[in-house]
């Protein structure tokens, strides 16, 4: 069986009074090929296990969520595995979010029909942010969750990247972020490429400075290292 190390793990960071939840353990299992994969800094990807195998271990160690990203979908224009899904709802008893590909309705509909509690948007909606609302008023803000892949460059700024990290745009991490919640995002996943796999801690200062200024939940990702 996979250790648990192997995977991304990530907690939401909010106030208990402003949302009515409290902090979430939720471990994140990037998928390529049918496989959970891990990286550092997004590169050098590596199998990690099974992603049904790594969702129940999980959900027995007392995770409160689950997010499964296909990390792949985008890039290869193709929809979220819809038949691992159905599969991963069938296996575990914990809410999860599935994310990659997503490019309209008709996508979250089948994924949340095949048993997901929540769905991922990222790079189509920052091409296409009418996308981020037009989902929240058909399925509601607290279904849809922003991912953003965000990296510090020289000069002090978190940018972000698009298609799994391949591609930097000139929007700021927070600009974007606040004009995603306001199209009725309800739920902000925030990946720092800088950290991502080192287990080196999280990114604090982008992590506070959304969590503090936007009213929804926010989700550091992809560096925790150590309790």
């Amino acid at each position: 069986m996979t250790k648990v190390e192997d995977t991304r793990s990530t907690t939401a960071s909010h106030l208990k009074g402003r949302s009515g939840l409290t902090k979430r353990i939720i471990p994140c299992l990037d998928i390529r090929d049918g496989r959970t994969v891990k990286g550092v800094n997004f590169e050098n990807i590596r199998d990690a296990g099974d992603p049904v195998e790594l969702g129940r271990l999980y959900a027995s160690q007392g995770a409160d969520e689950l997010v499964f990203l296909d990390i792949t979908a985008t890039i290869e224009k193709r929809k979220t595995l819809s038949d691992l899904v159905n599969h991963i709802a069938h296996q575990i008893n914990i809410p999860f979010k599935v994310g990659g590909g997503i490019l309209s309705a008709e996508d979250v509909s089948g994924l949340l029909q095949n048993g997901a509690d929540k769905i991922s948007v990222n790079t189509a909606a920052f091409k296409d942010p009418s996308l981020i609302n037009l989902l929240a008023k058909q399925f509601g803000s607290q279904c849809v969750v922003l991912a953003i892949d965000t990296k510090m460059e020289a000069d002090g700024e978190w940018y972000v990247y698009l298609n799994g990290g391949r591609v930097k745009t000139q929007a700021k991490c927070y600009d974007w972020a606040r004009q995603a919640v306001d199209l009725g995002a309800g739920e902000i996943l925030l990946t720092s490429m800088n950290h991502d796999g080192t287990k080196q801690g999280f990114a604090l200062d982008i992590t506070k400075h959304l969590s503090t200024a936007l009213p929804v939940p926010v989700i550091a990702s992809g560096c925790c290292g150590t309790m």
